[in-house]
């Protein structure tokens, strides 16, 4: 089947005949007919769809369900790693991510190089093993994209396991398992569930490794509820045609902002601009609903062209119908030090631009209205 077709087909059976896979809104399941249940925090047959529907599209052999994206990456990681382990991270990456690897991991005893940003660095440094690589596709906020494919030869010539969180590109943008990638995860959050209306986590991988997060997910307890896996596997019929017009609007709003005497740079990986513009053509499907830009001015000028937006809303998330701007030095990324902000190249006049499923000329207009603002 195509990609289309993946992500509106679900083969969940039900005695009722129901189209649609119904929420279990049930904490535990009667005995004998519910020993594959038996409780929620374990397993739930709503929950259990989703993670049956995110192995397919993502190409793994089995999927899991978490309560969030960050409860993605910290089960997979602590199932993963020990004290002791290695592990190798970018530092351009979501700063929560960066703050559990750099700081709780190594106070836990993992050894964790960081490289600055950039595919050579990376590259480099993944030629000596590490138990564990864990990258994003697409890094946040920057949009810097990483060879996943050369990655993953590297590191599987030297035993290294390949993590990576794919929520910026999607899977109709990228698969990182078809490029040699060992474990996709994403924010279901984001472009999955595309609604801006439910905080959920996925992962997708071989049976042998996931079996052991899946376990560890249920010890931890961070379990996906039956309401929020139902609004992924719903936002999921139209991940496709969403990512369509995503990706064509991101594209036209890129070119506008490089044109814009306000902009002072723009990150998009379908600029010829990009230093990652060749990588992005040859290991991504679309370019993806994040625009970067710098705004020729001041910290308070950036944040004035976002508080003066009228369509587009500020507010730190990404990935929904509706537009989402954010200013990442004081929102997604407050969390690093000025030092590490500038290591990844994180200016004071950052925007972060999540574009939605609007007419694309009313979202130039209302960006050309705020950045004349200033």
């Amino acid at each position: 089947m195509k990609e289309g077709t993946k992500v509106v087909r679900e083969d969940f059976e039900d005695s009722t005949g129901a189209i649609n896979t119904p929420i279990y809104q049930s904490t535990a399941f009667r005995f004998p007919e519910g020993e594959k249940y038996r409780y929620s925090r374990e397993a739930n047959p709503t929950t259990l769809e989703l993670s049956k529907k995110i192995a397919e599209i993502e190409g793994g052999e089995i999927g899991v369900s978490f309560s969030s994206g960050m409860g993605a990456i910290s089960t997979t990681l602590l199932t993963l790693l020990k004290p002791g382990s290695s592990l190798l991270v970018t530092m351009d990456m979501f700063g929560r991510s960066l703050r559990f690897c750099n700081d709780f991991l190594r106070q836990w005893g993992v050894e964790v190089e960081v490289t600055k940003p950039g595919n050579t660095n990376l590259l480099e440094s993944s030629k000596i093993h590490h138990d564990v690589i864990f990258v994003e596709s697409i890094t946040n906020p920057l949009l810097r994209v990483i060879d996943i494919e050369a990655l993953s030869k590297i590191a599987k010539e030297n035993g290294s396991l390949v993590i990576v969180d794919s929520t910026f590109a999607s899977p109709i943008n990228q698969k990182p398992i078809e490029l040699g990638a060992d474990i996709a995860l994403e924010s279901a959050s984001k472009f999955l569930a595309g609604h801006n209306d439910v905080i959920a986590g996925v992962a997708a991988g071989p049976s042998s490794i996931i079996t052991k997060i899946d376990l560890m997910r249920r010890t931890l307890g961070t379990s996906l509820e039956p309401q929020p896996a139902y609004l992924v596997l719903r936002g999921l019929k139209t991940l496709k045609i969403r990512m369509d017009v995503i990706n064509k609007n991101a594209m036209q709003i890129a070119e506008f902002l490089e044109d814009h005497p306000k902009v002072q740079k723009v990150y998009y990986p379908g600029l010829k601009s990009h230093p990652d513009y060749s990588i992005a053509k040859r290991v991504l499907k679309g370019f993806g609903g994040v625009v970067s830009f710098e705004v020729r001015g001041t910290m308070n000028d950036a944040i004035r062209v976002m508080q003066n937006l009228k369509v587009i809303i500020p507010a730190q998330s990404l990935g929904g119908v509706n537009s989402l701007i954010s200013h990442p030095p004081t929102m997604s990324h407050r969390t690093l030090t000025p030092e590490e902000r500038k290591i990844v190249g994180i200016n004071e006049s950052l925007l972060r631009l999540s574009v939605g499923i609007e007419e694309v000329e009313d979202l130039t207009d209302d960006l050309d209205k705020a950045l004349n603002s200033i």
